[in-house]
This record gives structure tokens, C-alpha cells and sequence, in this order.
């Protein structure tokens, strides 16, 4: 393939009248450029002032620079680098624009000043090789002191894994196309709406709000005059008459897992638009002074019904909130109601088999709230798999695998899947060395297990949570962004710390709290052996109680959380013998290094 080059120059008219008349390919031929305001000496200490950066594509990058130093909030920026290719056509630039965009925002150092009006991952003729290219790009624009970080430490990070600054596929276009379309008609309507969206592990559901929330604030800051690109993906919706429906628009971002929901805020510090502040709890919700236009809530099944809550502060303020928003303390009313009362739209994002405790929305509750959003046709499923890399039929593998109905009422057949590392090992040592030597190439790969052993750590950090074979373990030293800590490598992560997070390897350690019967064909839980005490409570408050068929479907909800983390690679070692040998006849046997 033809080398490209990277030309810079000022961010100045006159460098631009200079530079436009020098080759035919400046102003009539498609690039890809790079304009930013980075110092010269960029700090090795991250945490300081972020640099501003702008990509963008065009047919004709003289005049588009031209349009650019007309506005206002590019003034401040003083280089412009222009990635010049004699093989690059449109399909190529929007690729290489939306790459050098993901980068950057999972970078770290910069504040991207693009609008979110979004592409798809779209296939053109040899885009395999062009992607080859792309990353020479990133190496050379590194060199030249735009990137920070290498490839693999950005892709790795929870700011480029949760970015709005995405390609998404089909079906999540399809979805939020539908999200928008939907909304803006209830918005001109002056009626209150309820859409769902609904998706399988690693669909991107998480993606999903994050990309609406931003282009939701993209479309309501539109300036009027501004150009507009028609190429690209939602051009549709920043046209006159939607920018004036958001005007002035409340709009809060409700997430209920305290490690994800501390994530995101570090994505939204670094995001022109999006503020930390609209990240939320639903408690935070439900004591707002103010009501909201639009609440987007994430991972919608871990919303919480009235149950014993992690504190007596929380109690005391479950029922707060109750009586302040319905006059009287219900108890029938969850934290589902919590959100429309204090809401004219909700997006609510869900899967049912993902809730892990008692105090979660019970089944009932989520099924009605997708029925409800079917009949009105504001339901978005989401199939695509973005994470596993074995594609979407592992996800349904593990559940069924995981299943609580008789295998001779539901048989399974062994299944493989090519390119994807999945193996059961009888050697919990060797596990662990696997998922350190997979560390060490990939990154991002760590122990995780179900909550089988007691967190004794919690009170003495000298001790061990976890002993299998003589081998010594501990459970995840913090519960704020895990995943990245210092420790992470060294310890077990838990579910509260890895549900909506990819890891390049997971390595699954099934504890003593799920058994198989060998006899009865099925799986069972052992209850004194699950030491999550939320997790099998009985409700005092509603007269629940939980017998252990429903506490085998949060303990295998569980660990089918917890086996569909891995984007290349899922390692299983399962304490009890007789799950062990029925597992062993559905996951290829490691072998030895």
C-alpha cells in the first residue's frame, strides 16, 4: 500500500493560503486531519490541564479549515496535521477519522471536541489492509507527541471502552435511530414515554446510553449556522426544529453499580457536554430538587425494590423518598417508580437474567415494563455481540449450561468456537499462571469468582479470602474501578466489581456454592456455602422469603455474569467435583503450557 504522510502547519489563514496551492490533493482530494492546541512539553503527570483536539475528513481540506477558524470554540487551537494517502477514498477517511477520534477520547489527555453524530462499522474493499495502515497512523501522530499512550494501554482503559465516541454496529444504530425518532415525537407531542432497551451480555448496552446521552447534548448545543457533514450517521437529526425540542433539557444518567457509575464519571470529566454531575444514583434521583425531562438508566434489573438495604441510612431514606414522592410510604414502590415519578421520558436499559440479588426489580416487574414498551413500539432489542469474541451463541451457551430446568428436559450438545479460548482447567494454579502469562500479552485479564468464600479481608488485610489446593487468595481490595487498580492481578474480583466491564481473559473460579447432582441431572446451590448475606435474604419488608430455587437463579445469573466478561478468552476451575466432570464434557480441557 502506498505510505501516507503526515503534514503539519499552523492553524493560521495564512498558513493555509500558503499550503493549499502547493499540491492538487489539498483541496480536492479526501484526507483526514488532526487539529489541537497541545503544548509543546506535555506533562509525564497525568491529572493536569487536558488539551483540546478536533478530527475531522473532507474532500477539500483547505476550504474546511477555513470554516473551522470561523468558529468560536476552535479559536484557541494551533496545529493542524493532515494525513495525506494516495490510495484513500470517503469509506477510508470516515474509518481512520472515527479510529483517530476513539484513540484520542481513550487517550486521556485530551477533551475531543467532535460532535457525536456518528458512523457505523461500515465494510469497504480492503479494509482489513487499511487497518493495518491506521495504526502506522497512530505510531507516527505519536511520535509526533499527539498520543500519550501505546494502543494496547488506550484500548485497555475504561475511558475508550466507555467513550460516546464510538462506531456502532448495525443494530445499536438501528436502536438509537429508533431511540431518537421516538422521543422527539413524544417531545413534540407533549406525552410522557417509556422506551426499553434490551440486550444479552456484551451488546453495548452501556455504549448505548452513553453515545444517546452525548448525542442528545450534541443536538441541543447545535449552533444554527453550523455546516453540517449529510455523511454522517443521525446528519438527520441537527437539522432546524430538534435542536429547539431539547432546549433547555434536564437530562440525568442513573447508574446503580457503585464501580461502573465512578468509571463513567472519569469518561464524562473528559467529554465537552457531558458533566459527572448528571452520573447518578437513584437515591440521588429521588432526593433532586427538580424533576427530570429524561432519565437514562443503565443496567435497569439492578434498580433495587423496598428490601433491607446495605445500611440503615439507606432504609431510613428508601422510605424518605417513598412517602416525599407518593404522600404515603408504599412499599410496594421500587425504585422503578422512583424514576417515572421523577421523569417525563425514561430509556431504560436492561436483561432480566443479569439480576444477582434479591433486592433486585423481581422478574415480574421487568417483564411488564418490556411488554408495555413493545405494545407502544418504543422497544429496542440489541443481538449484535460486541465483546465475545466467539460471537453470540457462547452467551446463550453459558446460560443454558447454566440452566436450572433438567438436562433431559433441555439437552445440550458440546459446542466449540473457533478463535475463542474457552477451557476448563483442574488446577487452580495453573489457572491463576495461564491468566498472569495472558496479563502480561494482553492486559486486562483477572481472576473472578462467585461470593463462595467470606471476605475476611475486609477486616484483616493480612489474612486470605480464598484457599483452594494451597493456593492463597484475596477478594478485590476496593470496589471503586477494580479492574485498573494496582492490585487487580494479585486478587479475585467479585460480582459487584465486574458486571458491565470487558476483560481480555477472565479467569472463572466456580466456588463450592454451585453443585451439580449427578443423579437428578441438575444443578443445585449449597447455601451455606454463598456468603453474599444481600444475596440471600429473606424480605422482611414485602414477606419474601427465598427458597434455594431462587437463590440458584441468582447464584447461576452470577456466574453467567461473570463467564461472559472475557473478550478473547474465558478459563473455568469449578470447586465441586461433580459440576466439575459435567462442565467437563461442555468446555474443552486445557492443556498443559
Amino acid at each position: 500500500m502506498t505510505p501516507f504522510e503526515i503534514e503539519r502547519l499552523d492553524f493560521s489563514q495564512e498558513a493555509v493560503k500558503v499550503w493549499a496551492p502547493l499540491d492538487r490533493r489539498n483541496t480536492n482530494w479526501p484526507v483526514v486531519y488532526v487539529l489541537d492546541n497541545a503544548r509543546a512539553e506535555r506533562p509525564l503527570v497525568r491529572g493536569g490541564r487536558l488539551d483540546d483536539v478536533y478530527v475531522g475528513e473532507s474532500r477539500n481540506a483547505a476550504a474546511r479549515m477555513h470554516q473551522h477558524f470561523a468558529s468560536a470554540e476552535k479559536q484557541h487551537l494551533s496545529t493542524i496535521r493532515v494525513i495525506v494517502d494516495a490510495t484513500f477514498n470517503k469509506s477510508v477517511c470516515l474509518d481512520l477519522e472515527s479510529y483517530l477520534i476513539r484513540m484520542l477520547a481513550g487517550d486521556g489527555s485530551y477533551r475531543v471536541l467532535n460532535r457525536n453524530d456518528g458512523i457505523t462499522e461500515a465494510d469497504y474493499y480492503d479494509r482489513a489492509l487499511y487497518q493495518e495502515n491506521f495504526r502506522e497512523v497512530f505510531e507516527q501522530l505519536r511520535s509526533d507527541g499527539v498520543f500519550t499512550r501505546s494502543i494496547p494501554e488506550i484500548e485497555n482503559s475504561d475511558l475508550f471502552k466507555l467513550s460516546p465516541f464510538k462506531a456502532l454496529a448495525q443494530d445499536q444504530a438501528i436502536a438509537v435511530e429508533g431511540i431518537l425518532e421516538g422521543l422527539f415525537a413524544d417531545l413534540e407531542a407533549g406525552t410522557a414515554s417509556t422506551i426499553v432497551v434490551q440486550g444479552e451480555p456484551g451488546t453495548g448496552k452501556t455504549v448505548v446510553a452513553i453515545y444517546l446521552l452525548k448525542l442528545l447534548v450534541d443536538i441541543a448545543n447545535k449552533i444554527p449556522a453550523e455546516d453540517l457533514d449529510g455523511d454522517s450517521l443521525f446528519s438527520e437529526f441537527f437539522v432546524e426544529g430538534y435542536r429547539e425540542l431539547l432546549t433547555g433539557i434536564s437530562i440525568g444518567f442513573v447508574v446503580p453499580q457503585q464501580s461502573l457509575r465512578e468509571s463513567i464519571k472519569k469518561v464524562f470529566r473528559k467529554t465537552p457536554g457531558l458533566n459527572p454531575a448528571m452520573v447518578m444514583t437513584a437515591f440521588e434521583v429521588g432526593f433532586a430538587e427538580d424533576n427530570f425531562d429524561l432519565l437514562i438508566v443503565d443496567e435497569s434489573h439492578r434498580l433495587n425494590q423496598r428490601a433491607n438495604q446495605p445500611s440503615g441510612v439507606q432504609n431510613k431514606n428508601f422510605s424518605v423518598i417513598t412517602q416525599k414522592l407518593f404522600g404515603t410510604d408504599d412499599t410496594s414502590k421500587t425504585q422503578l417508580d422512583w424514576i417515572t415519578a421523577k421523569s417525563t421520558h425514561q430509556i431504560f436499559l436492561l436483561d432480566e437474567a443479569q439480576s444477582v440479588r434479591p433486592a433486585d426489580l423481581p422478574p415480574e416487574v421487568l417483564g411488564k415494563l418490556v411488554r408495555v414498551a413493545k405494545a407502544t413500539r418504543r422497544h429496542h432489542p440489541l443481538l449484535s455481540q460486541m465483546r465475545v469474541q466467539a460471537g453470540a451463541d457462547y452467551v446463550g451457551y453459558i446460560r443454558r449450561l447454566l440452566g436450572t430446568a433438567s438436562l433431559g428436559d433441555r439437552p445440550l450438545t458440546p459446542e466449540t468456537f473457533n478463535g475463542y479460548d474457552f477451557r476448563i482447567f483442574d488446577d487452580i494454579a495453573t489457572m491463576r499462571a495461564q491468566i498472569r502469562r495472558k496479563d502480561a500479552e494482553a492486559g486486562l485479564s483477572r481472576l473472578l469468582a462467585g461470593f463462595a468464600w467470606p471476605w475476611t479481608t475486609k477486616t484483616d488485610t493480612t489474612a486470605y479470602d480464598i484457599e483452594i489446593d494451597g493456593t492463597r487468595l484475596r477478594w478485590n481490595s476496593t470496589q471503586t474501578d477494580w479492574i485498573a487498580s494496582s492490585k487487580s492481578l494479585d486478587e479475585v474480583g467479585s460480582i459487584h466489581t465486574v458486571q458491565g466491564y470487558d476483560l481480555n481473559y477472565a479467569g472463572v473460579i466456580i466456588g463450592p456454592d454451585l453443585r451439580y447432582d449427578p443423579v437428578k441431572r441438575r444443578l443445585f446451590v449449597k447455601r451455606e456455602s454463598y456468603f453474599d448475606k444481600k444475596g440471600k435474604e429473606n424480605n422482611r419488608v414485602l414477606g419474601k422469603t427465598y427458597d434455594d430455587d431462587d437463590l440458584l437463579r441468582f447464584v447461576s445469573n452470577i456466574y453467567a455474569v461473570l463467564l461472559t466478561r472475557g473478550i478473547r478468552g474465558t478459563y473455568v476451575y469449578v470447586c465441586d467435583p461433580a459440576l466439575r466432570a459435567y462442565l467437563h464434557e461442555y468446555i474443552a480441557e486445557a492443556v498443559a503450557p
